[in-house]
C-alpha cells in the first residue's frame, strides 16, 4: 500500500465519508489517481465507494478495524511474522493485526498451515495463499466473520502449535487483556489450550482500552507485539509478569 492510500484511509475513517474531490485537493493529485488509489482500497476491503465519495465500512466489521492505524498494524505484523518459520503451523485467530499477519504469511513465507476460526482471514488469503488454510467449524458472526461456541473447541482439540496468535479489545494493569465479545474471548482461550506460546498482537491504543470479558490473565500469554507508543507503565507491568514485548518500528 502506498503512503498516498494510507492517508486516504486515514481521511476516510476520520470523516466516516468524504468527497473524491476532496481527498484530490487535500492530496495535491488528480481525481483519476484518487479513484484508482479507491478501487484499490475497495478491492481490499478496506473501504466502500458511492458516486462521488468514500465512505468507510461497517464500524462492527473486520474489515474497517483493519483499516483503523492500517500502516502501524501492518507494520505489527511484519514484526509478528519475523516468529514464524517456513513450513510452521500456526494459529491465528479473528483480529485485525491477525489478518494482516495472515496475509503476511500467505504472500512471504513458504508452506506456511495457518489453521484459523476466522472465516474473514480464510477469505482474505485465498488468492495468495501459498501454503494451507484450515478452517475451524462453530456458530457463525456475521460482523466479524469469526467462528465460535463450542464447536471451535471440540476442532481446536485435533490440533497442537507452537504458536497461537490472537488480538485483543483492551488492557487491565491489574487483570490482563480485556475483549468486547465474550464468544470471542471463549474461542480465543480454546484455540490456546492448543498452543505452545500464546501471542498478542495490538497497536497501542488498546493499552489505553477495556473491554468487559476477560481473555486472557497475565500469566496466560508469553509475548505482545505491539508498536512504539505502548505507555511505558503498560510495558514494565507485562516484563514484570514475565510477558516479553516486541515493538514494531
Amino acid at each position: 500500500m502506498t503512503e498516498r492510500q494510507t492517508k486516504i484511509l486515514e481521511m476516510v475513517n476520520e470523516q466516516k465519508k468524504i468527497e473524491v474531490n476532496q481527498l484530490s485537493e487535500t492530496l495535491g493529485v488528480s481525481q483519476v489517481t484518487i479513484r484508482k488509489d479507491l478501487d484499490a482500497l475497495e478491492e481490499k476491503g478496506l473501504l466502500k465507494r458511492e458516486h462521488g465519495y468514500a465512505v468507510i465500512c461497517n464500524t462492527d466489521d473486520i474489515s474497517n478495524r483493519m483499516a483503523v492505524r492500517y500502516d502501524i498494524k501492518v507494520k505489527i505484523a511484519e514484526k509478528a511474522a519475523e516468529l514464524v518459520s517456513d513450513g510452521e503451523t500456526v494459529m491465528i485467530e479473528s483480529g485485525s493485526s491477525c489478518a494482516l499477519l495472515a496475509e503476511y504469511l500467505a504472500g512471504k513465507k513458504k508452506d506456511v498451515t495457518i489453521i484459523t476460526n476466522s472465516a474473514f482471514i480464510a477469505r482474505h488469503i485465498r488468492e495468495s495463499a501459498a501454503g494451507k488454510t484450515v478452517l475451524l467449524g462453530g456458530d457463525y458472526q456475521k460482523e466479524s466473520e469469526v467462528m465460535v461456541g463450542p464447536l471451535v473447541r471440540k476442532c481446536a482439540r485435533e490440533f497442537y502449535v507452537d504458536k497461537f496468535f490472537m488480538g485483543t479489545d483492551g488492557f487491565i494493569p491489574q487483570a490482563g487483556f480485556t475483549c468486547g465479545d465474550m464468544m470471542r474471548a471463549e474461542a480465543m482461550k480454546n484455540m490456546a489450550e492448543s498452543a505452545k506460546h500464546s501471542i498478542i498482537l495490538t497497536d497501542s491504543s488498546k493499552f489505553a482500552q477495556q473491554g468487559v470479558v476477560l481473555q486472557c490473565r497475565l500469566d496466560e500469554i508469553n509475548m505482545v507485539v505491539t508498536d512504539t507508543g505502548i505507555p511505558e507503565d503498560a510495558r514494565k507491568i507485562l516484563e514484570q509478569n514475565r510477558v516479553a514485548v516486541e515493538t514494531a518500528k
